[in-house]
């Protein structure tokens, strides 16, 4: 594997079931789910493996198990990529893996930014809504003259949009907004918006108590799209990000023309970001080639 980039998926790739084979096959997938399970005091494997597919959906288990089997993936690849990007929980992911952070410190961080997450808005007060075939620009100008609370979550493609925010005011945004399609998201908070605050403000006494490193290679991350290499900007970043967009199409637009960058590999559950930068680099008319490493059959066939 030569010049490739890593992408590592956030909340929404996870599956009953996940992690498992690397469990049942390998050492360290044993050793690693082990660990887990004693950091963060329950048995976090057991809803991995065979769920209800309701608990894991709870943000505090989806974070750590997305983390810990992209985590083993990558160690059992044994291969380092010249550059990586995580979707927003994933940057957590990047960051481990490029040696940032530990994962011992990182899987319990997730778990609580779950928490923080959850507890930040009541159920029912918020929303996410992902828009289909809209300008960005538009998008900007009508949630910028709502009265409620309506931002802009995530730009993942350049036809795919999220906004996020207070449900009344999604909603009135999304009835404004001029798009093929619209869909309301099933998600327990409205996450990426202002709304989650209470959460950032938690979290980054956390992010100050952990030790961060120079890392191993560079990750690009989300708020800026920008690349870094300093423990301490990626401290920084992840703090930010709680609240604030993940700007993964100028992520991915940084890397196909800027980087010029032409191998790209998922690492972790689902299959989503290779779809997303396949569309942007079809958008732009670049050809890339894109390997999911899902599972340890990913492992075995495509070494």
């Amino acid at each position: 594997m030569k010049d490739f980039v890593f992408l590592f998926p956030g909340q929404g790739s996870q599956i009953v079931g996940m992690g498992k084979d690397l469990y049942d096959n390998t050492d360290f997938g044993k050793k690693t789910f082990k660990m887990a399970n004693e950091i963060l005091d329950y048995d976090f494997t057991k809803i991995c493996f065979e769920g209800p597919d309701e608990d894991l959906k709870l943000t505090y288990n989806t974070q750590p198990a997305l983390l810990t089997v992209s985590y083993i993936l990558y160690n059992l690849l044994e291969q380092e990529p010249v550059l990586a990007a995580g979707h927003s929980l994933g940057e957590y992911s990047a960051l481990v893996c490029s040696g940032a952070l530990s994962f011992e410190d990182a899987v319990l961080l997730v778990h609580k930014r779950g928490k923080y997450m959850q507890e930040a808005v009541p159920v029912g007060k918020g929303a996410m809504a992902a828009i289909i075939g809209a300008d960005i620009d538009k998008v900007k100008k009508i949630a910028s003259e709502i009265s409620g609370i309506v931002n802009l979550a995530n730009w993942n493609s350049k036809a795919q949009i999220v906004i996020s925010g207070e449900q009344e005011a999604v909603t009135e945004a999304t009835e404004k907004i001029e798009s093929k399609k619209v869909v309301f998201l099933p998600v327990s908070a409205p996450f990426h918006s202002q709304m989650m605050l209470p959460a950032e403000e938690k979290l980054s006494v956390d992010l100050d108590n952990t030790n961060f490193n120079k890392l191993n290679f560079p990750v690009i991350n989300n708020i800026e799209a920008k690349e870094i290499l300093d423990g301490n900007q990626a401290r920084d970043g992840l703090k930010r990000q709680v609240s604030r967009p993940v700007l993964w199409h100028t992520t991915m637009l940084n890397i196909l023309e800027n980087k010029k960058l032409e191998n790209f590999a998922e690492i972790g559950t689902g299959k989503v970001l290779a779809g997303l930068v396949k569309r942007t680099a079809r958008d732009i008319g670049l050809k890339i080639n894109t390997i999911n490493y899902q599972n340890y059959e990913d492992l075995r066939n495509n070494q």
